[in-house]
């Protein structure tokens, strides 16, 4: 049960349709959300509308969905240079919004459908796993002749203005466009001895090398007015080098760690990656020393004191890991991922008042920011003898995609409860939402 957390503090829910998992992290959503914000503003995306959602998958590669739905994968997190480069991705992204490129490229494929082409597949990506530029994130797979060609060559065009939009939006955003630039160098040196042995007419993206000679002109036809704030990108700078050592210390083996960060190096990034994977080693005595470490260097860091809790449940360290979360929450406010975290141990010691106020917890994370582990912490709190812990196991279910395990927790909860209890009722409605087509 120790090893647990975790789980809890990265992988808050798998959607198995799209064989992915969504990666929640309060330090990275935070983090991502406020770089990602200001582009946001200049796309015109409403205050507070903006989600980004963290891929758990090793591809470079982002994508928008409906304007302010941000997915960004953590292959681009944890191998793109810099914090601006991550917003230039991200910023091509919202540029094929802006240009309506999916409602364009749809009607494109009926135009090409009716002349009896057969397109098999297509996607607009910046890049493919393993950095395969012939086939891109996105490549048009199928049959060859005049709709495929043209395709291409539509999707190619679309690449071209999204880079162009994207830049228009660093710009006016006030951010350093030349992200642009890096982001295309670095994706040049993955792929650029490869794009020389590729028709750049049979892919749907231009090649690199045109990329980046475009940003280059546009930039310089286009100088930004104004520059970012030198000690909000040198903080900047620093905090995503800690995102991208949480994301390494917890997805890469131990070796691929060590090889990142070395002992040598005394970083507070190179600490925390190194603290994570000691953890994950069950070398626990260790990671606390080295987060000990780590808020001797910044007392008021609420995701250090995080770490420290996890470590001190792996212990077995109850009142220890309770009394560091508590303190993260006073530094880091309302964190679902904290929250659920505090939960989970209240839950586990059992001293008078600890199930109550996991319950709480639980249900303020629900509210705000419902998660599968929240639902299955909460089932906990509840006791398996308590008909709302069935229900808060069908929502786990239903929030996971297993319609079977829901109706049955939802039906079982039924059995249990008061008629017209607030989870009898939400119970009913799970059976009835997977009795509809």
């Amino acid at each position: 049960m120790r090893r647990l957390l975790m789980i809890i503090v990265m992988i808050g829910c798998a959607f198995s349709a799209r064989a992915a998992a969504l990666i929640n992290d309060t330090e990275i959503e935070r983090y991502l959300t406020q770089l990602v914000s200001p582009i946001a503003d200049a796309a015109g995306i409403p205050k507070n509308r903006l989600k980004i959602n963290i891929v758990h998958d090793d591809d470079f590669n982002a994508f928008v969905r409906g304007g302010d739905d941000v997915f960004i994968y953590t292959g681009l997190l944890t191998r793109i240079k810099s914090p601006d480069a991550l917003l230039a991705v991200v910023a091509h992204e919202m540029g094929h919004t802006i240009g309506g490129h999916m409602a364009q490229m749809s009607a494109r494929m009926d135009a090409e459908m009716r002349r009896a082409m057969v397109i098999q597949a297509l996607g607009v990506g910046l890049m493919v796993a393993g950095g395969n530029p012939s086939l891109g994130a996105g490549v048009l797979a199928g049959s060859s002749g005049v709709a495929t060609q043209s395709m291409m060559a539509f999707s190619r065009d679309e690449e071209r203005m999204a880079d162009n939009l994207g830049l228009d939006l660093m710009i006016r955003a006030g951010q350093d466009p030349n992200g642009f630039i890096t982001v295309f160098e670095q994706m040049n040196e993955i792929t650029g001895a490869a794009e020389m042995r590729i028709n750049p007419n049979r892919v749907n993206h231009p090649m690199t090398t045109e990329r980046l000679k475009n940003v280059r002109e546009y930039i310089e036809k286009n100088p930004p007015k104004t520059t970012p704030d030198r000690e909000i990108v040198k903080r900047r700078a620093a905090e995503y080098e800690l995102v991208r050592a949480k994301l390494i210390g917890y997805l890469e083996s131990g070796d691929r760690v060590n090889a990142h960060y070395p002992m040598s190096d005394k970083s507070d990034a190179a600490i925390y990656a190194r603290a994570i994977a000691n953890m994950r080693g069950g070398n626990l005595k260790t990671a606390r020393v080295g987060v000990g470490t780590l808020m001797g260097r910044k007392p008021q860091n609420p995701y250090y004191y995080e770490l420290l809790g996890d470590i001190e449940y792996q212990l077995g360290h109850y009142d220890d890991s309770i009394a560091a979360y508590e303190l993260a929450l006073q530094y880091a406010g309302d964190a679902p991922q904290i929250q659920t975290a505090l939960a989970l141990v209240l839950g586990e010691r059992g001293k008078p008042g600890d199930r109550d106020r996991a319950i709480e917890l639980c249900r303020a994370v629900i509210l705000h920011a419902p998660t599968p582990l929240a639902y299955w912490v909460l089932a906990r709190a509840f006791g398996t003898d308590d008909g709302r812990s069935d229900w808060a196991m069908a929502e786990f279910y239903t929030m996971n995609g297993d319609k079977k395990s829901a109706e049955k927790f939802a039906r079982r909860a039924q059995k249990k409860l008061r008629r017209g209890t607030p989870e009898y009722i939400k119970a009913g409605e799970l059976i009835n939402k997977k009795s509809r087509p």
